[in-house]
């Protein structure tokens, strides 16, 4: 077991199921289908098979906490795993970079590479199919995991499997990309599967097949360090593992193979595909949250704030969040992506977070905000505290809802009880802190000033390591 390692690809901004999904929390850390999150369901299924110090989640900078806190609930071991991106730079290179410091550990090493925000029913079958893909991979095969097609899907790639090589496993011929329907169901037709995004392989044989096919990559990978990740992982060539490996593998006739299985998967990649895999009511809608549905049929109705109520409609997604609604035919959720675009000019902070943004410390929640100021709610976990810090542009008033609040004031720190406050310059230095080490601390934050951006921060100290703003 020691020598299996597993490697949870968790980047992503999951933009067709927005409004739930945003960049800052995107899918994978949602719980879309269960009560914990897709990153938790992915990291406890593969805990079964490889001991949890040997999964690797390589993740974007901006989810590095709010991974390490998930993954803390569930395996607290696997937390040391996280590898965190200064720059998303597609599949390969975080995968390349993950193996690469695997076989620093061990040459050798069976590593297996999953994404963090898919749904398998039928663990029995992975656990199966995964076994048998690591058998062709200690024979020196690149292997994948391919899904047997339960339909003419246009939403997935394609792998063409040929000649049968032993137990259940074929070499690989070609990847397709998505097609339209006419040929995805030809594909069907004629054995194709679709491509899961799931590999497995020696350590030793990928970086083989990198010096081969992507030495620049792989020379700049051997360079990175702690001291120049930040600078050097953005001159990484951003390209998929399909496109920069795999593809080539399979034009050359090498050593790539493909494992077919059925196990109740899918990629939770649209609402459509979320309604699909929900239990239904007796009228064929999947609820929830707080709605109240009268003569309404076939919809999707998935309320995170608020109340919903629906009257003599049907085969509509309707997703209502604090800060935005989205009402589409059930057929279209696969364009949302179209939506997302034109809002990312329009209305960009609604792409990018909720109203409720987690932070290492804790998290805070805009409970309402104009041009000249911002409400917030802040809460502190037992023992957390903000960065020491100063705004130029406003000015601050803090009060105590629950809890004591150690709290630095310029030249002073006080502590302040529930229904106490008090109010901080801008440009003086400042710092919020939860002395207590069970409870957690709640204040309200009123900012006043000509700009309340996020950004107008600068940092002093911070146990984080976010100096930079």
């Amino acid at each position: 077991m020691n020598d299996r390692y597993a490697i949870i690809l968790c980047g992503g901004s999951g933009s067709r199921l927005w409004p739930l999904s945003r960049s800052l929390k995107p899918k994978q850390l949602l719980a879309l289908n269960g009560e914990k999150t897709l990153l938790q369901q992915t990291a406890l299924r593969l805990s079964q098979q490889v001991s949890a110090a040997n999964l690797i989640t390589v993740t974007h900078d901006d989810h590095r906490f709010e991974v390490k806190g998930q993954l803390a609930e569930i395996l607290p071991t696997a937390v040391t795993g996280v590898m965190a991106e200064p720059t998303a730079r597609d599949t390969l290179p975080a995968i390349a970079w993950a193996t690469y410091q695997i076989s620093l550990k061990n040459p050798n090493a069976l590593v297996s590479v999953f994404p963090s925000d898919h749904a398998i029913d039928n663990e029995v079958a992975f656990f199966t199919a995964w076994q048998t893909a690591e058998n062709a991979a200690q024979a020196g095969y690149f292997t994948l995991l391919g899904i047997t097609p339960t339909e003419p899907a246009t939403g997935y790639g394609y792998i063409k499997p040929v000649q049968t090589l032993a137990n259940n496993t074929f070499e690989v011929a070609a990847f397709v990309e998505k097609p339209d329907l006419t040929t995805a169901q030809s594909y069907v037709e004629n054995g194709y599967l679709w491509n899961s995004g799931m590999f497995v392989f020696k350590a030793d044989v990928f970086l083989g097949f990198m010096a081969e096919y992507q030495p620049d990559m792989l020379a700049q990978i051997k360079q990175l360090s702690a001291e120049n990740i930040t600078e050097n992982y953005k001159n990484l060539a951003s390209v998929s593992i399909d496109y920069g490996l795999a593809e080539k593998l399979a034009i050359e006739a090498k050593k790539i193979a493909v494992v077919p299985v059925d196990m109740g998967w899918s990629d939770l990649g649209s609402w459509d595909s979320i309604f699909q895999r929900r239990e239904k009511t007796a009228e064929n809608n999947v609820v929830q949250g707080d709605v109240l549905a009268i003569e309404t049929a076939d919809c999707l109705l998935w309320n995170a704030h608020g109340y919903l109520a629906t009257l003599g409609v049907s085969n509509l997604a309707v997703i209502q969040t604090a800060d935005a609604t989205l009402i589409c035919d059930k057929s279209r959720t696969e364009d949302i992506k179209r939506l997302v675009t034109e809002l990312q000019i329009k209305r960009p902070e609604l792409v990018t977070t909720h109203r409720t943004v987690q932070r290492p410390w804790g998290e805070y929640t805009v409970l309402e905000d104009g041009e000249h100021y911002k409400i917030k709610r802040i809460v502190l976990k037992p023992l957390a505290k903000l960065s020491l810090q100063m705004h130029n542009q406003r000015a601050e008033h803090w009060v105590v809802i629950d809890g004591v609040a150690k709290i630095t004031n310029g030249d002073k720190v006080i502590l302040l009880k529930a229904n106490e406050s008090t109010y901080i310059p801008k440009k003086t230095q400042h710092r919020l802190e939860n002395p207590s080490d069970s409870n957690p601390l709640s204040i309200i934050e009123v900012q006043c000033g000509e700009y309340v951006g996020e950004d107008d921060i600068v940092r002093f100290e911070d146990i984080y390591g976010r100096l930079i703003a």
